[in-house]
């Protein structure tokens, strides 16, 4: 189901085996919180993207190039503001700028969560919320690129997930309209613009931080 995979095939057939796709997403995690995270405090969620950069991705031989997709359970869960989760990219996108010099930093859009039976996630305000961080993440000063998934998975005419992404893959149902089955990972997979990446001599990608940090 893993939307990483795809895009790692697909880097593999147009530029070989010499790059490394490493999927560093973590399941429910967040840019900005938990605030505090250890032993005693646990979050399933798992520690911040903020403070994984040098643990998940600096610390990683010739990193060339991060995709990053995060930020829906910062606003479901923690109910964060979009204000600070672009002010937790901007943070990082300057640290990873100075560890690693001449990353190349690819953005995906958050994908849709409208009407999710998730509590929290569902509602109109974090929706609201997702399009503004979407809209921040089309920041070519900031960002080397973007990949849209939000464009590759939302009905147009709802704002939901696409119908034919909506049925649990693995269980059956009707799935919960914030994850996308197997198709719909399948479609943000190739939504990744592999023309990023010809020119770069080193690639370690990820789900959400980078080599990609996520939900």
């Amino acid at each position: 189901d893993r939307w990483p995979d795809v895009f790692a095939r697909r880097l593999h057939t147009r530029l070989g085996d010499r790059f490394a796709v490493v999927n560093q997403g973590i399941g429910g995690n967040q840019v900005i919180g938990p605030l505090e995270y250890a032993a005693e405090k646990p979050f399933s969620g798992g520690p911040s993207a903020l403070s994984r950069l040098a643990r998940d991705i600096i610390s990683l031989p010739n990193v060339g190039a991060v995709i990053w997709l995060e930020g829906i359970n910062d606003f479901g869960t923690a109910n964060a503001s979009p204000e600070a989760v672009e002010d937790g990219y901007r943070q990082a996108v300057e640290r990873l700028r100075q560890k690693i010099p001449g990353v190349k930093i690819v953005v995906a859009t958050l994908t849709p969560s409208l009407h999710s039976t998730t509590a929290n996630y569902g509602t109109p305000e974090v929706d609201a919320k997702r399009k503004s961080l979407n809209e921040f993440f089309k920041n070519p000063e900031l960002f080397d690129g973007v990949a849209d998934f939000d464009a590759a998975t939302v009905d147009p005419q709802t704002g939901e997930l696409k119908a034919e992404y909506q049925p649990n893959s693995t269980t059956g149902g009707p799935g919960d309209k914030l994850h996308p089955n197997r198709a719909g990972y399948a479609a943000m997979g190739q939504a990744v613009d592999l023309g990023a990446f010809a020119n770069a001599t080193r690639i370690s990608g990820a789900k959400a931080p980078a080599p990609a940090p996520g939900r």
